[in-house]
């Protein structure tokens, strides 16, 4: 998305697949390497923000849930550009709400929210932005749509464990190649699941639009 100028890369990664901050330095190379068209200069490139979300603890202090990484000299930490920032929040780190005020805390624990009762809690702070995403949610939520990609991701949680399972164990005595191969075409069906969530996402957006 553009903001104020800016290019803002939204990411939310729910499990620990391994590698991602270096998933998020390729995505946010890609953002900032496509966003010159060709009879630009270098300077009309555009500040690039990489946000990410995770529901998984990733940095070692365990009372910050937020981290801010730009690219800075080693020793005095001077910016060399102040055209790439990284924020990552650890959702599992998020602290009680303290004010009906704190829209970004509003948001993370919106999408950390787990249950009914989670959303009421939000709710019950009657902040109507956020009472427009609840509702939006929960109309997208009421579809067999939804309903079935729900299915499709605990069958894909357990597909992926049934796969790792077999490529240790058959790797040890036969050889991985074929593990290999199914592993491929179980990530050929997370993506597949992704582009539907795409799909949800987009229709999630255009419900909370329809609201007033």
């Amino acid at each position: 998305m553009k903001v104020n100028g800016q290019l803002v890369d939204l990411e939310i990664q729910v499990e620990n697949e391994g590698n991602y901050p270096e998933r998020v330095l390729y995505y946010w190379a890609r953002e900032f390497s496509t966003a010159l068209n060709e009879s630009q200069n270098y300077s009309s490139l555009p500040r690039t923000i990489v946000i990410s979300i995770l529901g998984f603890n990733h940095f070692k202090r365990p009372n910050k849930f937020h981290h801010e990484f730009q690219v800075l000299e080693v020793e005095t930490h001077e910016p060399l550009t102040d055209k790439c920032a990284l924020h990552f929040y650890e959702l599992k780190k998020l602290p009680p709400l303290t004010s009906e005020d704190n829209g970004r805390d509003l948001w993370l624990k919106l999408f950390k929210a787990e249950t009914e009762e989670d959303l009421e809690k939000i709710s019950a702070l009657e902040v109507p932005i956020m009472n427009q995403a609840i509702e939006a949610y929960r109309q997208v939520a009421d579809t067999p749509e939804f309903r079935n990609l729900e299915r499709m991701r605990s069958k894909r949680r357990h597909d992926e464990a049934q796969a790792l399972y077999n490529a240790e164990q058959r790797g040890k005595i036969e050889g991985a190649e074929e593990e290999r191969q199914k592993w491929q075409d179980v990530m050929a069906d997370k993506d597949a699941l992704l582009a539907d969530k795409d799909a949800l996402i987009e229709e999630l957006l255009a419900q909370l639009g329809k609201i007033k």
